[in-house]
């Protein structure tokens, strides 16, 4: 097993679950074609993500064709800035951001 991380990806861990959800299960060639095709702004992140988790697996000496076991995207760090209101006041702004786990299995023989 293999993995990689992307920390701090400056977009909100709702919007990058709904690429993640894509992938899940599928074998590494499968989910960079996937993705490859995928019109949403996470796509090409996650894309070289699981791309570098493959390598990471092929550095690490496993053979074969792996399969996507899980992908987790958590919450990173969230920026807090203030939006001008009227008469004075302020209106909180929340800029997320995620944190992404890819982990890679051997795929299992048929």
């Amino acid at each position: 097993m293999s993995s990689a991380t992307l920390k701090n990806y400056r977009q909100s861990p709702r919007k990058v679950r709904r690429v993640a959800h894509l992938v899940r299960g599928k074998s590494v060639a499968e989910a960079l074609s996937t993705l490859q095709f995928t019109v949403k702004r996470p796509a090409d992140p996650l894309m070289k993500l699981i791309a570098s988790a493959a390598e990471n697996a092929k550095n690490l000496g496993e053979k074969g064709d792996m399969v996507i076991s899980s992908i987790r995207v958590d919450q990173g760090k969230t920026l807090k800035r203030m939006m001008p209101r009227a008469r004075g006041s302020s209106a909180p702004i929340r800029k997320r951001s995620s944190v992404v786990t890819v982990i890679l299995s051997p795929a299992k023989a048929k």
